[in-house]
């Protein structure tokens, strides 16, 4: 049976087209209400508000904590918990607290409390699957447990006899496992002596006969070089990383369908038996990453890809595979016999059906039966569907809400808000490269909850801000994203030692300078969701990552931070698009097989395309091409990016089908203007290089922005009323933009445009220019909301200049109190000269800075007055004669003094709320867990970070309009 015919009979679920039917979809409509777009949007439900990863450090719970710690969280905006029980931190005090064994009585008990107290707040729960990364327990037996298949290779030289152990072999091959298993078993299973360098398959000596069970094997070297390769299977060979009591142990095997089974209906039984159904009282079950450490193997493995690719790898295995490393990384391409081409395309092509093998075994025997399970308890599977040995698009295809994630670490590593660079898709991003499957994959399922851990965070702990959540979050909504789950929330009672009880996260805790203000965050964010759950992304451009050739030279990456990708500029490509007015999709093979095209659209699921860029892809199925000759025919417009296709993949039949590509490609050639090969710009600029394509090629944006910025990035939705949405961030930590951007004219016929403000719920009409322009201003970290509607008639847009007239510098002679929040103290100062504060005598501080200042006015002003604070880090509140005039936490922080001013004296407060890792750096031995968190012992500490008001302060009228 040939892998199509397969996949079109084993995939489905329970009938039906094989990626697009018989799927349920999560929020393809979510629940009708009886209320207008704006009025969700005005006042979001607690489902829009952010959720928090809900750390059970330890299983150490107890119902009083876990009602305290479930109001807390909803006086400060959050709209739901992920409960995830996991190891207890450590160094850390335990108080005393009984650990509760996952799944016994009492651990049950207390998720009912928290799920009834959750209820009766209007919050939402997820209830993660297990505990830790991958999830598992102690009480797996034999094949239930995860295996792994490697190799070890020694070089060799004869003529010699070559004497080693059984030992050494498995030593040679040991991979390094992050988390090994007490109980883990290698076991020899292959011998092969190999000509060094390969160029004959007559080179490859099968000697497993050696084993014999022996420890000592005794190999005759021929003369000339060889390497003698052992084939080891290691059983039971990691454990779950940070599993809470009860479900540490040994990792499962999700390749063994039957004990995933049994290991998810174990967990339901047990709490239905106590509770009653799982679905009153959780939305959805959560797995984390498919982080598997490199499992990668079961028993009838050989069978199964027998069946699957027409003949047998086992004669070949050990020359598929590369020297594997941590986390199923690969740690040398070069291990092994050096091998003449042909035979390093033989098995590079083999290697690429073992990965296919391997992702479509992982679909049917866990991701599917998952997704079953969730179904038949009535509840929602939320799954983070990539890791290694997955198929990182259509994985999320089978999970009612797809979730990705971003990273608050790259904020030191990476620069974020202050490069965007083109050479590592990582610098300057908070999203990852597995976002834009995840959100693809939604979008060509029609669903609309796509949700994001939100901001992981690992490093920065104490440093975080509100400024940078929003910047990150912001980055993720342009990757597709419409819900945050913050990483991460720890269970942690009050009397616990400071800092408390951290597993990890952002300091999500009431100790945290800034807790009083996380409300303002989340509030925003919950507009945000409020928006773009409820309409359609738009996506008129298709994008084929070159996923084939990945996986035959360098094989499957561990996502979502892939160590090596054989074209590293993937990423920068659909972010051109964005930033300069298109929006994309990643799609791949079969989902271009299973395309439908009508009048040149390719009709993918939920989406169609009229265009399709393939990066660098050199490899292609013949059936690819068959449908994408239909396409250009009917029309439509492929864009080869550095090459054409030449090569199929796989082994089977590949020189017959290698031809058929070749014709299949010059037949494709004959639509010039329609098929075309483009050249990558040699400097990576895609930016700069994106906006020729378009104009040459007719790529019409559905907003024209008159100069693209690397920074500035912007998407459209469509309602279902008709109304379009526009999103715009500026993810600059220090630098504003301003740029003309034009709607076209299937926009802004018959439709109104409105400011929806993401901060206040307000909105506001603009007015647009006869061409559909106007001019749009984001300052640092800033966003906007553009919505087109038919409601005509509403208050003007006027936001509050960053510049105007009568200005006064407020820079210098400010009194400063700085008020300590972990110290019992209160420090009076004289700043001459407002700086930031680690510039100063107070690096080290935590808490807040007030400062004061006193000016005269001998008339107050004609219009509109405005405070310009400048470059704040941290949280701003101010004051003028005692008369509050509001909260600023990012970007620009500018303050209406309307009504507050008065002629004579004038009193000005400014309160700064900083952060704490400069200050936790200072505790050195006096507690090991900011130690570990900011000194990082053994590690580069953390830079010192930037804290307070630095200026400069400004005073001015609003020009007269």
């Amino acid at each position: 049976m040939n892998r199509r015919a397969f996949i079109k009979n084993s995939a489905v679920l329970g009938g039906g087209m094989v990626l697009f039917s018989s799927l349920r979809i999560y929020g393809e409509n979510p629940v009708a209400v009886p209320l207008s777009a704006y009025e969700i949007f005005r006042n979001p439900d607690a489902i829009y508000h952010p959720f928090v990863r809900w750390w059970w450090n330890g299983n150490r719970v107890q119902a009083g904590e876990l009602v305290r710690e479930l109001h807390l969280l909803k006086e400060a905006g959050v709209g739901g918990v992920e409960i995830n029980p996991v190891k207890f931190p450590d160094q850390t005090d335990d108080l005393g607290v009984e650990s509760l064994q996952w799944l016994s009585n009492e651990w049950i008990d207390m998720l009912k409390v928290a799920c009834d107290e959750a209820k009766k707040l209007g919050m939402t729960c997820d209830l993660i699957v297990g505990s830790g990364w991958p999830f598992g327990g102690m009480f797996l037996q034999g094949d239930e447990r995860a295996q792994m298949m490697v190799i070890g290779v020694k070089k060799l030289t004869g003529p010699m006899q070559y004497e080693t152990s059984v030992f050494n072999l498995l030593k040679e091959a040991d991979p390094g496992i992050q988390e090994p298993y007490p109980g883990r078993t290698p076991h020899l299973v292959g011998l092969k002596l190999v000509e060094d360098p390969l160029t004959r398959l007559e080179g490859i000596a099968d000697i497993s006969g050696k084993i014999s069970g022996e420890e000592r094997i005794c190999v005759d070297i021929p003369k000339g070089k060889h390497a003698l390769y052992a084939l080891v299977r290691i059983d039971s060979f990691g454990s779950v990383i940070n599993g809470a009591p009860g479900s540490d142990g040994s990792s499962l095997n999700h390749l063994n369908r039957p004990a995933v089974e049994k290991y998810l209906t174990r967990m339901s039984d047990a709490i239905e038996r106590r509770i009653g159904p799982l679905s009153q009282y959780i939305r959805a079950f959560f797995v984390d990453g498919w982080e598997l450490d490199g499992a990668n193997w079961i028993g009838d493995m050989p069978e199964v890809f027998k069946q699957r690719n027409g003949y047998d790898i086992m004669p070949w295995l050990p020359l598929t595979m590369y020297k594997m490393g941590g986390m199923g990384s690969v740690a040398d391409y070069h291990y092994g016999a050096d091998m003449s081409p042909e035979l390093r395309d033989m098995f590079n092509r083999m290697h690429y059906d073992v990965e296919v093998t391997e992702a479509e075994m992982f679909r049917d025997r866990f991701s599917i039966p998952f997704a079953g399970w969730c179904r038949k308890l009535n509840v929602l599977s939320r799954v983070q569907a990539y890791g290694r040995g997955f198929f990182p698009l259509e994985s999320s295809f089978y999970v009612d809400i797809p979730e990705c994630e971003s990273w608050t670490t790259n904020f030191l590593q990476h620069r974020i808000g202050e490069e965007m660079s083109n050479e590592d898709y990582r610098r300057g991003r908070a999203y990852t490269m597995a976002n834009k499957y995840v959100t693809s994959a939604a979008h060509l399922m029609g669903k609309r909850i796509v949700s994001a851990e939100e901001m992981t965070n690992t490093y920065r702990v104490f440093n975080m801000t509100l400024e940078f959540l929003k910047m990150g979050c912001d980055q993720n909504t342009i990757v597709g994203v419409t819900h945050s789950v913050l990483h991460g929330f720890n269970y942690s009672p009050p009397q616990a030692p400071f800092p408390g009880w951290i597993r990890y996260g952002a300091y999500y805790n009431e100790k945290n300078n800034w807790w009083p203000y996380f409300r303002y965050f989340n509030e925003y964010r919950a507009r945000v969701c409020a928006i773009v759950q409820h309409a359609d992304m738009y996506t008129d451009i298709a994008i084929l990552p070159p996923l084939g050739d990945q996986w035959t030279t360098l094989g499957m990456q561990n996502e979502p931070f892939p160590p090596v990708v054989n074209a590293p500029y993937q990423t920068l490509l659909w972010e051109a698009m964005n930033k300069c007015g298109n929006g994309a999709d990643y799609v791949s093979e079969p989902v271009i097989r299973e395309a439908k095209v009508s009048k040149g659209r390719l009709h993918c699921g939920k989406r169609k395309y009229s265009s399709l860029f393939m990066i660098a892809v050199e490899r292609i199925d013949p059936d690819t091409l068959a449908v994408l000759h239909e396409f250009v025919a009917s029309g439509g417009k492929v864009f080869c990016i550095e090459t054409f296709p030449d090569q199929s993949l796989g082994w089977n039949r590949h020189a017959e089908r290698d031809e058929e590509v070749r014709r299949r490609v010059e037949k494709l050639k004959t639509f010039s203007d329609r098929f075309v090969l483009l050249r990558k710009p040699d400097d990576n600029d895609f930016v700069k290089w994106y906006p020729a394509i378009q104009r040459q090629h007719g790529l019409t944006p559905f907003v024209t922005i008159a100069d693209p910025s690397p920074y500035v990035m912007a998407n459209r939705y469509i309602r279902d009323d008709g109304a379009e949405v526009f999103f715009f961030i500026n993810s600059h930590l220090h630098n504003d933009y301003r740029t003309t951007v034009a709607f076209p004219k299937t926009t802004v016929t018959g439709k109104y445009p409105w400011v929806w403000d993401l901060d206040t719920g307000d909105r506001y009409r603009i007015e647009l220019d006869p061409q559909g322009a106007f001019e749009m201003y984001l300052g640092p970290v800033d966003s906007r909301v553009i919505v087109f509607d038919r409601e005509a008639k509403g208050a003007a847009w006027r936001p509050l200049p960053v510049s105007g007239v009568n200005g006064r510098l407020l820079n210098d002679g400010w009194d400063v109190e700085l008020r300590h929040s972990c110290e019992d103290f209160t420090e009076k100062t004289h700043f001459f000269v407002l700086d930031d504060l680690k510039n100063t005598a107070y690096a080290d501080f935590t808490g807040t800075v007030v400062y004061t200042r006193k000016f005269h006015l001998d008339a107050l002003p004609a219009h509109t007055a405005v405070l310009n604070l400048g470059k704040v880090w941290g949280v701003a509140e101010v004051k003028l004669n005692g008369k509050d005039c509001g909260v600023s936490w990012y970007g620009n922080r500018l303050h209406d003094l309307s009504g507050k001013l008065k002629a004579g004296r004038n009193e000005l407060e400014v309160k700064v709320i900083t952060t704490m890792g400069n200050y936790m750096q200072t505790l050195k031995d006096k507690n090991p867990i900011a130690q570990k968190w900011t000194a990082r012992p053994g590690r580069a500490p953390q830079p010192k970070q930037s804290m307070g008001m630095a200026g400069p302060v400004t005073m001015y009228e609003e020009t007269k309009i």
